[in-house]
């Protein structure tokens, strides 16, 4: 039986942990070991992303938590332990990847409820790939992209 990309994160939504973004900001502050994990695709992530976070694109995810790949990020994969909220644009890819890295053996995974566009909605900073803030109206029109008419499932 073949599920739709709703029903899937439907089906793992009560495995996993989520939290919302101003629950991000204050735990940002008390956890200095806590590891923010952006999974979006590179021209994303230089565009809008939350300080701090380490960029793994999802593609590439299940190597860079591992030893011996070409794709090995050791700061990802010696963080089996730490406190780890997943990161995307809405919070779907993040709730997969949450539960994805919960199966290879992730202890404190959390997705960021609403993503990178709730952080932006609550008027929390975003940086561009060269540090600067990015303006949250700009960010706004980036993080909101419109879907086309070849885009929307035939009635």
């Amino acid at each position: 039986m073949s599920k739709t990309f709703k029903q899937l994160i439907s089906d793992i939504l009560p495995d996993i942990e989520e939290l919302f973004p101003w629950d991000l900001e204050v735990l940002m502050e008390e956890d200095p070991t806590l590891l923010l994990v952006d999974i979006r695709e590179i021209d994303e992530f230089d565009s809008a992303y939350i300080k701090g976070s380490l960029h793994v694109p999802r593609g590439i995810l299940e190597a860079a938590c591992d030893w011996d790949y070409s794709d090995t990020i050791p700061n990802l994969v010696n963080a089996r332990e730490r406190n780890v909220v997943v990161i995307c644009r809405s919070g779907n890819r993040s709730a997969l990847a949450a539960f994805t890295l919960q199966l290879m053996g992730y202890k404190q995974v959390t997705s960021l409820q609403t993503g990178v566009k709730g952080w932006n909605d609550s008027d929390l900073p975003l940086l561009n790939k060269v540090g600067e803030i990015v303006d949250a109206d700009w960010a706004e029109t980036f993080l909101s992209p419109p879907v086309t008419d070849s885009q929307r499932s035939p009635e």
